[in-house]
């Protein structure tokens, strides 16, 4: 299949790609000056989780999302919400790594799920290995898993040398090419090499760089949409879209949530046969992206000047500046995530909240909320 653009599309294309570089460099430029640009970056690792969501036809709230990344889930998550959970730590594991990382074939391959432990990029800017406790159980956890593992291994070849069998190096691969508990082929299908897709979607690479990044990036879009290299992750797409932005040196302030404003475009003109319609498509969703950006940095702006007024005068150790910067990185806070992030008493931070005249989005007594709207 042919991804070059000839001149006749260009010309076709023009006005949507003027419109979307306008849009993005607007948005790029003000992300990048704005005291809100952190905070911003932050919330729309949620908001495009859930428009990827939206994109493959699954509904999840953000608020659920933002309670479940906090693990203070109110209920058993759904499947849904665990894969938007995955869409969100992709997204911050790109963003904490190099610019091209994710585009390379060792990105791809740790987001994809093949790559080894020693590739893997932090999920938060600036976090130090073993600072956190979490991280110190996870350790702990993985050695014990990994003498367990190990256990097994000598009673499996003890048993195979008793037994008269083949090796277990030989026995594991061929359970690997072909299941017992598989006859349909439904998980590991003979006919679907992934790599190989892989590498003929990275091969577009090249035809996207000899474009503007805009249209190198709508290209890579739809050669992800026809190629379809990963079928439990076809959500990557929209990632890597942004990460190629990012590449390009067009959205650097913050990774572009692309199916925040993919999933207002209808689904006719995503999926139309017209590969002239889909790019137009791809390139409203961008524009639209960048607008509903733009609009959300306004709202930010407002928000934090009046959190600011409210403790203007405030003691030099006051709590509310540091609530306000939480505040501002999430779509909606609680009462104990504010509590652990302050490490304050649930208590305290209700006094906070009270004190920092954000609006309470729940409206009831138990299981209050507060956000930016």
């Amino acid at each position: 299949m042919r991804y070059d653009i000839d001149t006749s599309m260009v010309n076709t294309l023009l006005p949507d790609l003027v419109r979307a570089e306008d849009a993005l460099a607007r948005l790029d430029e003000r992300a990048l000056r704005s005291s809100v640009g952190e905070g911003f970056a932050e919330r729309r690792h949620f908001f495009d989780a859930v428009g990827a969501m939206w994109v493959a036809g699954e509904l999840v709230h953000v608020e659920d999302l933002v309670l479940h990344d906090a693990h203070m889930d109110t209920r058993t998550p759904s499947h849904e919400l665990t894969i938007a959970h995955g869409v969100l730590r992709a997204r911050r594991r790109i963003w904490t790594g190099e610019p091209g990382w994710s585009l390379s074939a060792a990105g791809l391959a740790v987001l994809a799920g093949s790559g080894g432990g020693e590739e893997r990029a932090p999920e938060q800017k600036g976090a130090e290995p073993g600072g956190d406790d979490d991280d110190g159980v996870d350790d702990a956890l993985s050695a014990e898993l990994a003498e367990i593992d190990a256990v097994l291994e000598r009673s499996q070849r003890l048993l195979d040398s008793h037994l008269a069998n083949a090796p277990a190096e030989v026995a594991v691969t061929s359970s690997k090419e072909k299941r017992s508990d598989d006859p349909l082929g439904l998980f590991d299908d003979e006919e679907w090499d992934e790599s190989a897709r892989l590498r003929e979607w990275r091969g577009v690479l090249a035809i996207a760089d000899q474009l503007p990044p805009t249209i190198g990036a709508a290209v890579l879009f739809e050669a992800w949409e026809k190629i379809e290299p990963l079928r439990r992750q076809h959500w990557l797409g929209g990632l890597l879209v942004a990460s190629y932005l990012r590449s390009r040196g067009k959205v650097t302030s913050h990774l572009f949530s692309f199916y925040a404003g993919l999933k207002t475009v209808r689904h006719e003109r995503r999926r139309a046969r017209d590969r002239l319609t889909r790019l137009q498509a791809f390139l409203d969703g961008m524009t639209e992206s960048a607008v509903l950006g733009l609009k959300e940095m306004d709202r930010l702006s407002l928000a934090q000047t009046q959190m600011e007024m409210r403790f203007k005068d405030r003691r030099s150790n006051s709590s509310l500046p540091d609530l306000a910067s939480f505040v501002l990185s999430r779509p909606m806070v609680s009462s104990a995530m504010v509590a652990r992030e302050l490490r304050i008493t649930s208590r305290g931070a209700l006094n906070l909240l009270n004190e920092i005249g954000i609006r309470e989005i729940t409206g009831r007594g138990r299981y209050r909320a507060w956000g930016i709207l």
